[in-house]
Order: C-alpha cells, then structure tokens, then sequence
C-alpha cells in the first residue's frame, strides 16, 4: 500500500493504576443511590449543574485543587427495551486526554469496556497527527486480553474498509490476508492468473477488466481433524457496475465492496487469536469490477467452478458470481459449517436498514444460534427466508441459472438462492448480506467502514468450539 503508516486505529486497553480517573456510569434506577455516595462536594456540584444520568451525559467533576478528580455518565433506562448496550462508547470522544477507570452500575463491565475501544476507533491512516485520546485501564474482572483481541480485529477490518481503492485493491487485501496468516501461524495459498481462468472461471471472468489482477486468496490454520469451519469473503476492491454501470452517486462508496472480506479476516483474527478448538479456512475471492474493452458483457454465459453455467442478466451483481466459485470450493470440503460475508443487495438494505444485517440459512438451530450469538455480542441479524419457490426467477432461456431475477422483487432472497446453488451439500451454510458502512456516528460505532456480523461469528464459534 501507498501512504504513510497509519497510526494505530485504537488503544488497548491498560493495567490498573492508582491515576486512572474515575468514571461513574449510571442509570435512572440507580442514580439515587449513586448520588448519596459521592463524597459531599462533588453531590453539591451535581446538583448545582442539575445532573441526571439521561443516556449519553457526561458531567466533569473538580477536585479542591481544580484538577479533574472523577466524572458521571448517564446511562439513561438500562432496563427500556431496545437499550443501546454501546452507549459508553461515547466516552473516548466526550472525555479530555488522561487515563480513566470505569465503574459501571447496572451494565456488564466488559461491554463498557469493549464500547469504549471500539468507540476510540479512529480512522487515521491519511491524517499528518493524530489527537491524542483518552485511555482507559481494564476494568477489574474482565479479560482485558480478549475484549483487546476484538477491539483490534475489528480495527483491523473498519481499516481496510476506510481506506480508499486507489490504495486497496486486489493485492492489497491480499497483503492484508498474508499479514494475518503470518501472525497466527496460518498457511495462505493464493490462486491467480491462468490457474484461476481454469479453476475458478466466475471470479476471473468478474476481475478481467481491471489492470489490478483477480485472485483467490485461501488461508488455512488449526489441526486437521478438528471441526471444520469455512468463511468465505466478497472481496471486491472496488464496484464500477461493470459495463452496466452505477450512476456517480452510486458509486462513491464502493470502496466498501469488499466488506465482506474484511469482516471475514476481523473473524478468522478473532478466532485465530483466542485459539479456538477448529480446522478454520478462509476464502477471499479478491477483484475490481472494471470496465475494458474484456468486461464481461450483458448476456453473456459464463462457465462456473461447479459446472453450472450463467447467464448475466446484470454485470453489477458480480459479487454473487465470486462468491459462487468460493462456495463451490469450500462446499466441495464438507465443512461442519460455512459462512459467507458480503456486501451483496441493496434490497437488503431496503428491507433492514444499514444496522441490520440479513442472515439466510436452512438449519433452525443453527439459525436460533445466530440470533443468541448476536445478542449477546450486541452484533445483531435479521433472520430472512430462503423462499425455494423464489428460485424460479433465476431461470434462463439459454443457461443453467440467470445472475439476476430480472425483476423487482425479493432481491436478496434471490440473490441468497442463487449463492445456496452452489453449495448445495453444506446444509449448516449461512449467508450473511451486511451494509459494512456506518453511515452515521453511533456509540460505539464511528462512522464509516464497519465488520458487521464478525463479533457475532466470533461469539458464536467461541461457544461450540471454545
């Protein structure tokens, strides 16, 4: 990659000291008693500025001396439905420079901690200085270690989305891949050139058009004979449309296309990093959907790794077709569970919102895990039906299936049928279509490129393989 190194995109966290800062975090219910507690100036400063614990303020309290001797943080009704689990990750952009302690009060300690890394996330890569940010020490009893590990896999992806596609392409998230691999121990195998042409067709056919060659990165860690667990990646660099090409406004964050990738990799660092009892593989097929006089065309019928062929009906649902060869080499493994990522409908994003990630999946079991697994790592899903009548709308007059319905409705259904074709013998296969982007700062959750569905992964394998 170009540029200058970036600046570490968040702190872990630090050992307790005696002058960290304390931070009182407080809701409704328990402010009463919160309030009797505070040594008598600091309730008569309180008060004096009116404070109550409403989510998301903060009150600075002095000390005699005029130094900073603690603060309160409203944490609003900890008990409403639908309670923002995040909410302290507003701290790292409240708060001045220094090192703090939180004491919390109706919320797990370890969310608090894990809000306030992911919430001190900041972009930086392109930025001449970096402001300096306030730290906080790990709260006592909670493994400081692992909440560090998820707060950095996560940074690890938001940066990869962040950074734009003149310095991420192809090669670049395959650098990203080799990295990882050789942090963890993992083996990494890289397909490219005439080996991809005869191996994986879809994925060369999809990156022809771009200067910045196509590739199928697979990266493999755990002893062999142990549960076998494959993600599989949308790594498009950058989304043109292809030759059905997006409008402008369509296309300016398209950098994001390969969202499904970099939560991939933030999972498999999680995973990897913990040491977690599986046989883990990841596959990233890695392209720019270019446009060139060799760009796959309209109509054209193109030769899949699993022997079906398509017809495209659009060139901009390209990340199906990528996905398609991952799914048929990963489906091929009979994994115990398969997983892809992707940043693949809008049609989605109509139905959930940008917060919301749709997940598709046969096995109800597998599907009630997912939606547990996300609660509790406050990653949440959607569940969506994989319609079997729905698969109609793929059909082709002149191929096996067509890469679009050709119509309006139930796009991402669709687009989830259309992936299930090629993995037709993996029945735990679950199909993640993410936004990848926050579009607005939330607690938490900066702005930008997010790894949606990752921690939730994590936390889900944490539990059966942990």
């Amino acid at each position: 990659m170009t540029s200058s190194s970036p600046a570490p995109s968040h702190p872990d966290l630090l050992p307790a000291g005696p002058d960290a800062i304390p931070v009182r975090c407080v809701g409704i219910a328990d402010w009463p008693e919160a309030e009797a507690s505070l040594p008598p100036a600091q309730a008569a400063y309180a008060r004096a500025i009116d404070f109550a614990p409403k989510a998301g303020r903060l009150a600075l309290l002095p000390a005699a001396d005029g130094r900073l001797a603690g603060a309160l943080f409203g944490l609003g009704d900890v008990a409403a439905p639908g309670y923002d689990r995040l909410l302290p990750g507003r701290l790292p952009g409240l708060l001045p420079p220094g090192t703090y302690r939180i004491v919390v009060e109706g919320i797990d300690p370890a969310d608090a901690a894990l809000a306030w890394l992911l919430g001190s996330y900041r972009f930086g890569r392109y930025r001449t200085a970096a402001p300096e940010r306030p730290r906080l020490v790990a709260p006592e009893g909670v493994d400081g270690a692992e909440i560090g590990r998820i707060a950095a896999a996560v940074s690890l992806g938001r940066d990869l989305v962040n950074t734009p596609a003149n310095d991420l392409g192809p090669a670049e998230i395959e650098a990203a891949a080799r990295a990882l691999a050789e942090r963890h121990g993992a083996a990494i195998t890289v397909t490219s050139g005439e080996a991809l042409a005869r191996d994986f067709p879809l994925v060369h056919a999809v990156g022809a058009a771009s200067p910045r060659a196509p590739r199928l990165i697979e990266l493999a860690w755990g002893p062999e004979g142990a549960p076998a667990v494959i993600l599989v990646g949308k790594g498009v660099a950058f989304d043109t449309g292809g030759l059905d090409i997006k409008p402008s406004a369509g296309m300016l964050l398209m950098k994001k296309d390969m969202g499904g990738a970099a939560a991939a990799l933030a999972a498999a660092d999680m995973v990897m990093g913990a040491g977690l009892a599986l046989r883990l593989r990841v596959l990233i097929p890695a392209v720019e959907n270019a446009v060139s006089g060799n760009a796959f065309r309209p109509g054209d019928v193109l030769a899949s790794r699993a022997g079906l062929s398509v017809e495209i009906g659009n060139t901009d649902a390209e990340g199906r077709l990528i996905l398609a060869d991952a799914l048929a080499l990963a489906d091929a493994a009979r994994p115990d569970l398969l997983i892809d990522f992707a940043t693949l409908t809008g049609a989605a994003r109509v139905a959930l919102g940008p917060d919301l990630p749709a997940f598709f999946t046969e096995d109800d079991a597998l599907a009630g895990e997912i939606a547990e697994a996300g609660r509790s790592a406050i990653d949440p899903v959607w569940r969506m039906p994989l319609h079997i009548p729905y698969a109609s709308l793929l059909e082709s007059k002149v191929a096996d299936l067509n890469n679009v319905s050709g119509g309006p409705f139930a796009g991402a259904i669709t687009a989830a049928l259309f992936l299930r074709r090629f993995a037709p013998e993996t029945r735990a296969h679950v199909h993640f279509d993410l936004y990848g982007w926050n579009p607005s700062s939330k607690p938490g959750r900066p702005e930008g490129g997010e790894v949606q569905t990752a921690r939730l992964v994590y936390a889900l394998l944490k539990r059966r393989y942990g």
